[in-house]
């Protein structure tokens, strides 16, 4: 087995669409930190499906438009972006780069691109918000020690995070079969250290027959309660991250949710859940423009992010193709990713006689006839 390579110090001219970062990338990391990035839940179908569904669109060319003093900016709780792309949490970017997420914050400020951070970052939130010069969200995991989440909340905010974003669809780990056939163990350096110093709760006697349900682990998994309880915490805009079915969405906003995000967390919690771009509109019409909804799973054109705008995302998420930019060139293959599919969304924008995000309708795709 092959020592990873260097990371490239120019990007080759053969990498002209986000997909060609994923083999330079493997080849600069170590087998178990490609298994945990490129990797899903059991046979990942869900993985699979998130981009396959893209094919199931067409885009609906219109001609001759005046498209005069376009621009794709958006504003979002208050704050202004370039475009509606943004970078999701991705845990330990260390896996990818040795500065981790201090490498990645370059790539977003070059880009000025949107960023949210990982509770499970390999750099301390501080560390990171210090070297922005782009707008940052901190991404939440509920705790089992609720005032050890009340401090990264106070942390978050003590640091300019401009809003949360709480992670709802993760009460334990998917079944990651592909990082166990690879033998993934954490490895020195790539530590979640936002969590040091939080405290476990003692667990309480289970049956011996007890195996997950019923165990201490899904005992102090968050609830609807929670959400309600964060939202007494903060100002802060608080956005859901997880929700595929209108139910919940419904249910989030009434607990106090100022945004949605449909996600199956890249497919790697639950195998055969829905993909993203089938659960967002069903949600979008649920939620009847009372609060933001975003998306992320299965982006990998700047035609797949105007795909999501036109079923009523307002911002897409991106994570492992950034992912794969900062594990071959660093900040300069992140940046390079976002470039892409912001050059790439303008393009396909162009050419469907659409100037501003405002004009990218339902009108704009059609379902491909099976």
């Amino acid at each position: 087995m092959h020592a990873p390579l260097a990371k490239l110090q120019q990007i080759p001219a053969s990498v002209a669409a986000v997909n060609d970062y994923e083999p330079l990338a493997r080849e600069r990391m170590t087998p178990y930190a490609f298994a945990y990035l490129s990797g899903a839940s059991a046979d990942e179908w869900t993985l699979r499906e998130n981009s396959a569904v893209f094919d199931r669109w067409i885009l609906r060319p219109r001609v001759l438009r005046d498209l005069g003093g376009g621009n794709t900016r958006l504003t979002l709780f208050g704050q202004s972006f370039l475009y509606p792309i943004m970078l999701a949490p991705v845990a330990y970017h260390a896996l990818f780069h040795p500065a981790g997420e201090l490498e990645t914050v370059v790539a977003a400020t070059a880009m000025q691109a949107g960023m949210i951070v990982s509770t499970q970052a390999s750099v301390p939130l501080e560390d990171i918000a210090a070297a922005a010069k782009t707008p940052l969200w901190f991404q939440l995991y509920i705790q089992p020690d609720r005032d050890f989440t009340a401090a990264l909340v106070r942390r978050a905010e003590a640091s300019g995070y401009k809003a949360l974003v709480v992670t709802v669809d993760a009460p334990v780990n998917g079944i990651r079969n592909r990082e166990q056939r690879a033998g993934f163990q954490q490895p020195a350096g790539a530590e979640a250290v936002n969590l040091r110093g939080m405290r476990i709760p003692a667990a309480a006697p289970v049956d011996d027959d007890t195996l997950l349900l019923g165990g201490p682990l899904l005992a102090t998994a968050p609830t609807w309660k929670d959400i309600a309880w964060l939202r007494s915490l903060t100002t802060l805009p608080i956005l859901l991250k997880g929700i595929l079915t209108p139910d919940d969405a419904i249910v989030g906003i009434e607990e106090g949710a100022d945004g949605i995000i449909v996600s199956n967390h890249g497919g790697r919690t639950l195998d055969h859940g829905p993909a993203t771009i089938d659960a967002l509109p069903p949600i979008v019409a649920a939620v009847e423009n009372r609060v933001p909804v975003l998306m992320d799973g299965g982006i990998r054109r700047g035609s797949d992010v105007f795909t999501a705008l036109a079923l009523g995302a307002k911002a897409v998420l991106i994570g492992r193709p950034y992912a794969y930019g900062l594990a071959a060139a660093g900040a300069t293959g992140a940046a390079h990713v976002l470039r892409i599919l912001r050059a790439e969304l303008e393009i396909t924008m162009a050419q469907t006689g659409c100037k501003d995000l405002a004009a990218i309708g339902p009108d704009a795709v059609a379902a491909r006839p099976r």
